[in-house]
């Protein structure tokens, strides 16, 4: 192997990590998932304590249904496998496709909220100082 050769292998290597695998591989280069929209704070939970028996699943999809054994959110979910939120949302929607985990979107309400013309006033007040 040339010297050259040498250093393009040294980028794609992590000294504790091993070899680099980029976001695209782990979902075979798709960068929507096939259902849900999964926001950051939505919270998944596994429905199934064991999927080794599921075929066409990575260690990823493996990885996140024993991560959600407990309920976690889609940031935590990316922040425990340091991956994209793009990625996992993608990881996500296929798991969701064989119903091997449980999606609860945030409810989307303005009940108590103050009136517009309140957060108006406020951001006034504070250009004013």
């Amino acid at each position: 192997m040339t010297g050259r050769g040498d250093s393009a292998e040294q980028e794609w290597v992590d000294d504790h990590a091993g070899p680099v695998v980029r976001p695209y591989a782990v979902t075979g280069g798709r960068a929507r998932p096939v259902t849900g929209t999964f926001d950051l704070i939505s919270l998944v939970t596994s429905t199934r304590t064991d999927v080794g028996s599921e075929s066409g699943l990575g260690p990823e999809h493996v990885a996140i249904v024993g991560l959600c054994q407990r309920i976690l959110s889609v940031a935590e979910i990316a922040a425990h496998l340091d991956l994209p939120v793009g990625t996992v949302r993608v990881l996500l929607g296929d798991l969701a496709a064989r119903s091997l985990v449980q999606v609860r979107e945030p409810r989307a309400t303005t009940a108590g909220l103050p009136d517009e013309h309140v957060f108006e006033a406020v951001i006034n007040g504070l250009r004013a100082l």
